[in-house]
């Protein structure tokens, strides 16, 4: 990532901690992305960890813009010394135009992974198969924020560098929304994911246009949290 794209993506994670109606639990938020310990943030800063927690908690008042460009930068540090997954994952999303709160997640993974392994491991459920095996990637996406904000052009950028990938749509009640959606876009994707739904819950068409199209269908009802984390044992 070159060093303006670190810096807009510095920019825009201390904006949206500046902004927060809940500056501690933004704080949280972004470093549990990153999949950073407190510890090892408060290291990087030279600080205490009890620093870190008190500023998630709400138990320290809120912290001024220095604090905050120390506590981004740490973590951007920290994700660069150990390979920068986590910054370069962002970048894409920041070239492809989107908000974290539209795409939650966007992945290639280095080598291509059967469905059934990749199902086993978020707790997936088939309900129809589709007519590729594998998927080379993921996006999760939150549908209500897709649906109402993305245009199709926009739509077809969720596939990041290759359809041969699962998209996995949160926040559904049937998923007939992203479903329809889905049928402005050319190609579709190898596999899609109804996420927070159980089988007897999904839209009774949605095993049709899956079939029609040509890909499968899954649906998982997890945690979210534990189903974004679950992905990454591909990368």
């Amino acid at each position: 990532m070159d060093e303006a794209a670190r810096r807009t993506l510095a920019e825009r994670i201390a904006g949206e901690i500046a902004i927060s109606d809940d500056v501690g639990a933004t704080i949280r938020k972004w470093r549990t992305d990153f999949e950073i310990t407190q510890t090892e943030l408060a290291d990087n800063l030279d600080i205490s960890s009890s620093v870190i927690s008190d500023y998630e908690s709400g138990r320290r008042d809120n912290p001024g813009i220095a604090v905050v460009r120390r506590l981004v930068t740490g973590l951007i540090e920290i994700d660069q010394r150990r390979g920068g997954s986590h910054v370069r994952r962002h970048e894409r999303l920041l070239s492809a135009g989107f908000d974290t709160d539209v795409v939650l997640d966007l992945r290639e993974y280095p080598a291509t992974v059967p469905l059934s392994r990749y199902y086993d491991a978020v707790g997936a459920t088939e309900l129809v198969a589709g007519s590729q095996d594998t998927i080379a990637g993921h996006t999760i996406i939150d549908s209500i924020e897709a649906i109402t904000r993305l245009s199709s052009e926009e739509f077809y950028r969720l596939y990041g560098q290759s359809a041969n990938r699962a998209l996995v749509f949160t926040n559904v009640t049937r998923g007939e929304s992203p479903l329809v959606a889905m049928r402005v876009v050319n190609p579709t994707p190898n596999a899609v994911v109804l996420h927070g739904i159980g089988p007897d819950d999904v839209w009774e068409h949605a095993t049709d246009l899956a079939r029609i199209d040509g890909f499968a269908l899954a649906v998982a009802d997890g945690d979210l949290a534990e189903t974004r984390q679950a992905h990454r044992a591909f990368l």
